[in-house]
């Protein structure tokens, strides 16, 4: 049967206060949420999505006096980024308060904390009393969940109510950004926020350490990450040798092409009418027309496709490298990192 899917909110806070685990939605993605302040509740989040306790989890918070108490410093950066785009898909990783467990943070000397616009979920956070630890409700390594329905078919039987808010409205995780108590900014993931918007409220441009082989200071670092379970390949349909190989491609194991548009794939495809009768060759589309925000949504649900058809492998097109694409693009590069499973 699985987790009980539903919209009570008084039902998962009192789950909650209990230490159990609830799904909650988000605009980025679904969240497998716990107290985040219980280091048995914690821990078990790290259990029902086998995560290593090396990488740190996110505290979703209802205000901004709520992620004060959770820092020991909050520098001016933290509350101008904060009241241009909070509630929204921004995570702040500043200095910790002394009470946050080490557990919640791997041991490092930070916090990651996130105020999410998600009307559900804000209204849960303002029914507890403390701020919830909620990584992405899905298997370490695995796909993102946009949808109730894909928390139930991944953690079902490990959770314990999966609060429905439909789907996500932006599709991927949040941007992260540490600051110092000097108040330097680096962007430690690329999310749904863009980083020409927070160069914008910050009057400067801003650093990047984007992936980590081990020991991150932010989650999404790690350099294999978000993959389905067929071996995802970059190519470039542009370059004629990768595009030979590709339309000869004569195994008669179902593989997939992912377009960054459907346009994109039509225009293709009317040049190749081969590829077009190929009937192992399934298509992906990301967006209708290259719209970025539609891609993003879109990514997610569409990785999880590749399972469902069986494709042994996918070929994908590199988004472009503006507004959400790069967001995007980070999210397939380390999809592709983790190769065949």
């Amino acid at each position: 049967m699985g987790a009980p899917i539903g919209i009570d909110i008084a039902l998962a806070a009192a789950l909650l206060n209990d230490g159990k685990l609830v799904a909650i939605p988000t605009e980025t993605v679904y969240g497998l949420s716990a107290n985040g302040l219980n280091t048995d509740a914690v821990a078990a989040i790290f259990a029902a999505k086998n995560r290593p306790t090396f990488d740190p989890l996110i505290l979703h918070v209802s205000s901004i006096d709520q992620a004060k108490s959770l820092c020991s410093t909050w520098p001016a950066a933290a509350s101008k980024l904060a009241n241009a785009f909070w509630p929204g898909p921004l995570t702040m990783v500043l200095p910790k308060a002394d009470h946050v467990p080490h557990l919640v943070t791997a041991d490092n000397p930070t916090v990651a904390v996130r105020m999410p616009n998600n009307a559900m979920t804000l209204a849960l956070l303002n029914q507890v009393s403390f701020p919830l630890a909620a990584p992405s409700a899905n298997p370490f390594g695995y796909v993102s969940p946009t949808n109730a329905q894909h928390v139930l078919d991944q953690l079902g039987e490990r959770i314990d109510y999966i609060l429905d808010g439909g789907p996500c409205a932006i599709g991927i995780e949040s941007t992260i950004v540490s600051i110092s108590e000097e108040d330097e900014v680096t962007v430690l993931r690329l999310g749904g926020l863009d980083i020409d918007s927070i160069s914008a409220v910050l009057g400067k441009s801003i650093s990047e350490v984007l992936t980590t082989h081990s020991n991150p200071q932010a989650p999404g670092q790690l350099d294999q990450h978000y993959a389905p379970g067929s071996s995802m390949i970059p190519w470039d349909p542009n370059q004629s040798e990768a595009e030979a190989r590709l339309i000869n491609h004569n195994s008669n194991e179902t593989f997939g092409l992912l377009w960054f548009s459907q346009q994109q794939a039509q225009q293709w495809l009317s040049l190749h009418p081969a590829a077009a009768a190929n009937k192992t060759m399934k298509h992906y589309h990301l967006s209708e027309d290259g719209n970025d925000k539609e891609a993003a949504m879109n990514l997610f649900g569409t990785l999880r496709r590749f399972d469902k058809d069986q494709c042994h492998q996918v070929y994908f097109v590199w988004a472009p490298p503006a507004g959400l694409g790069r967001a995007i693009n980070d999210r397939l590069k380390r999809a592709s990192a983790k190769g065949s499973r």
